[in-house]
């Protein structure tokens, strides 16, 4: 199903290694937050999403978080590079060092790694298209704090890049969240029936 293209969605130079801003760009990678949990929650979900469209959109936008994922993934590999002892201590990844040396490991700017109790598949049309909106508004915030403490331009070209890509999410699935309750008013299913209302 996927087809690999060996380039990045967004081009990734950064020219000054910062293990401390790696510190907290970790959490996009791997974060509450973070692309790797978007990239899982939606390529799950499509497959309880009853509608062809929708489907197809979740299965876009979960390919497109994979390519963000990767993206993330290069700038921290490019911000800890060539890090000296001295480097590693003073920039606070000494821990992480100890346990991935610069390896990228999916956690959060916390310290907690990943894990999929972060993110939710209920297999419910509207409990996941407003899962996915919250996502979406939570992963630009979280872009909007990196944002607010890196002064590296090369890096903050990346973030832009990144938490733009989240708006747009965010108006793809409002958008799916208007047709998917299009759709089951047309059926009568439970948003509107009155016999759950008792």
């Amino acid at each position: 199903m996927f087809v690999y293209e060996k380039k990045l969605q967004y081009p990734v130079r950064i020219q000054n290694p910062n293990p401390a801003l790696a510190k907290i760009i970790i959490s996009q990678y791997g974060g509450p937050d973070g692309e790797l949990g978007a990239s899982m929650r939606y390529l799950s979900q499509r497959y309880s999403m009853p509608y062809p469209e929708l489907k197809a959109l979740l299965t876009d936008i979960g390919t497109e978080e994979l390519g963000h994922l990767e993206m993330v993934a290069a700038v921290v590999h490019q911000l800890t590079r060539r890090m000296s002892d001295e480097e590693i201590l003073r920039s606070g990844l000494d821990t992480y060092f100890v346990d991935h040396t610069a390896g990228v490991y999916p956690t959060a700017a916390s310290g907690f790694p990943w894990s999929a109790s972060s993110m939710q598949v209920k297999g419910d049309v509207l409990a996941d298209l407003n899962e996915d909106l919250a996502a979406e508004q939570k992963a630009r915030v979280t872009y909007d704090n990196i944002l607010r403490l890196s002064d590296d331009a090369d890096v903050n070209n990346v973030m832009r890049y990144l938490r733009e890509r989240e708006i747009v999410h965010y108006q793809r699935f409002g958008e799916a969240l208007r047709l998917a309750m299009d759709k089951m008013d047309q059926k009568n299913l439970y948003a509107v029936n009155p016999s759950f209302d008792r």
